[in-house]
């Protein structure tokens, strides 16, 4: 990358960053601070934690749309600014009802797929793998550093200020927009990154990408409802102040991170993926119903941990699985119906993790989470096994329509190539390729501007 992509990426990593910071930073709190607001019960403060994602699930695919006409800037700022109005009404809010307000309005900032859009306009192709990359890092570093800072921060400055923080970051990230991206006049239409709403149908009848597209929905239902009654279960039945949450957190997540490597690792480098999702579910539904008989906080810390290594095992491989299974040419779409199924999945886990809470304690809460996952567990059995494809994309010089139909013809021959499409209106050929048999010389020789 050069200079100015790398500010750009940094730039735009940032923003996700401050923007999910924004959202998760109440996550390991507000079901003990929401407590306290006017006409609230698990159900509500349920809601409270999980509206966002219904107001981020109907409005990010529109709104990318949205900056194909008016500019990415113009609609990222303005998503900046619904989250800090959002925040706003958060801070102030006394009541239930309007700390569900600001919430939804917080998510109504759905600027996922336009942020994402406007990476592809500021990156080149061999560039954008690696773009995304990082910015994929930003994002789930950011859950794990809320779980880690929320209780402490919350302990300094209570739950307005949290809401007042991520005022502060909407406003950083506004003037990051402004000042560190690039103004880009022409945007170009990039289906690796961009909804297509031509695609939409195609992708939604796909019955691999549904399976991974209910498994994330599964997996980020499932925390939203598990941290409406784990922050409790820690203060009132193990003694665990609010404060020292943050180390229990720390100490969770980092052991985390190294347990669900060899997982990654097996999964994406000796070809066992379908083996590797199969124990992830069983971890998962084991660990949610395990919870619930943890006498000492010490055996809790345990299963939380099998928990996360599980979900931060998942969280990272699914995107990759969208990225291999995707329609060539059409990762963007792909990777937008993936991500709106996470955000409806949070809504659906702070309804229902809120309902279950309200009417059956926290052990319905542990009992459903867990069963789901190992039911789900039995449908990944029947699901086949992905294939190692891997999708590359490069531009095409200027070139006439035969010439363009000449080189589809010698593209689709070579060795390895196991789909190919050329989009003449963004001047785009997209392949996918199994790289272990691809014929790299010929696919050099016809198209040397193609990353390999």
């Amino acid at each position: 990358m050069d200079l100015l992509e790398r500010r750009s990426v940094l730039a735009l990593a940032l923003i996700y960053l401050f923007r999910m910071l924004g959202l998760f930073l109440i996550m390991p709190v507000i079901s003990i601070a929401a407590d306290g607001l006017t006409g609230a019960d698990a159900a509500l403060i349920g809601t409270a934690i999980g509206i966002y994602g219904l107001t981020q699930a109907s409005l990010q695919i529109p709104m990318g749309m949205w900056s194909d006409k008016i500019g990415r800037k113009r609609v990222i700022i303005i998503g900046l600014l619904l989250f800090a109005v959002g925040s706003l009404i958060c801070a102030n809010a006394d009541d239930i009802m309007v700390l569900i307000i600001g919430r939804a309005v917080q998510g109504a900032g759905a600027i996922a797929s336009t942020l994402m859009a406007l990476l592809s306009d500021v990156t080149r192709e061999q560039n954008r793998t690696k773009a995304m990359a990082i910015v994929g890092v930003s994002i789930g570093a950011s859950f794990m550093i809320s779980l880690v800072l929320g209780p402490w921060i919350f302990a300094l400055v209570g739950l307005s200020g949290l809401f007042y923080l991520s005022f502060a970051l909407s406003l950083l990230g506004i003037a990051l927009i402004i000042f560190a991206v690039p103004n880009i006049v022409q945007h170009t239409f990039r289906r690796d990154t961009t909804p297509s709403l031509l695609a939409l149908g195609l992708v939604l009848k796909d019955s691999k990408l549904r399976f991974l597209n209910v498994s994330v929905l599964l997996l980020h239902a499932s925390l939203t409802a598990l941290f409406i009654t784990i922050p409790n279960l820690l203060l009132k039945q193990f003694d665990l102040p609010l404060a020292e949450h943050s180390w229990l957190y720390l100490g969770v997540m980092g052991f985390a991170f190294v347990g669900m490597l060899p997982l990654v690792i097996i999964a994406e480098s000796k070809g066992k993926m379908k083996g590797v999702l199969f124990v992830v579910l069983i971890l998962l539904g084991a660990s949610a119903i395990l919870l619930q008989w943890a006498t000492h906080v010490w055996l809790f810390s345990v299963f939380l941990w099998v928990y996360f290594v599980g979900f931060n095992a998942l969280e990272a491989t699914l995107p990759s699985l969208i990225s291999k299974l995707a329609p060539v040419g059409y990762r963007g779409t792909a990777m937008g119906v993936f991500s709106t199924h996470q955000f409806i999945g949070s809504f659906l886990g702070g309804v229902g993790g809120g309902w279950l809470l309200q009417n059956y304690s926290s052990n319905g809460v542990f009992w459903v989470v867990g069963v789901v996952f190992l039911a789900w567990s039995l449908v990944c059995l029947a699901q086949p096994a992905p294939r190692q494809l891997s999708s590359l994309a490069f531009s095409l010089p200027n070139m006439t329509e035969d010439e363009i139909t000449k080189l589809a013809d010698q593209l689709s021959e070579i060795q390895g190539v196991e789909g190919m499409q050329i989009f003449k209106d963004e001047q785009t050929a997209y392949l996918k390729v199994d790289k272990t048999v691809l014929d790299k010389e010929t696919l050099a020789r016809l198209a040397p501007q193609v990353a390999l």
